[in-house]
């Protein structure tokens, strides 16, 4: 419970120097429906409270737009973008994700 893969990540927080930066998120999991919950979080603002993760994955894939509906938001400079994903059925399922993030035009 709690995993951040976000944690140590160079730009998990975003750069002063940017302004606002664009973020998509995109997240899969091996798991069973509803059984892998996700948090998204950037500064103090909630962009997705626990929700069930997109299913259907395969370990070692990366998601893509046409297969995995995307989380997009603005991030303040200086923001900590973070993740909290859960995992609530005690087994060993996979979550495969990408994390675009682009200084804001």
């Amino acid at each position: 419970r709690g995993f951040n893969p976000l944690v140590g990540w160079q730009f998990e927080r975003v750069p002063n120097s940017w302004g606002r930066a664009a973020v998509k998120i995109l997240l899969r999991t091996t798991g069973a429906a509803g059984t892998v919950q996700v948090t998204i979080t950037t500064g103090s603002t909630t962009i997705q409270q626990r929700a069930p993760m997109s299913v259907g994955g395969t370990a070692g894939v990366q998601p893509t737009d046409f297969n995995t509906p995307s989380v997009e938001f603005l991030a303040d400079p200086d923001d900590k973008i973070a993740l909290a994903i859960d995992e609530t059925a005690a087994a060993t399922p996979t979550v495969d994700g990408i994390v675009i993030i682009e200084r804001a035009a």
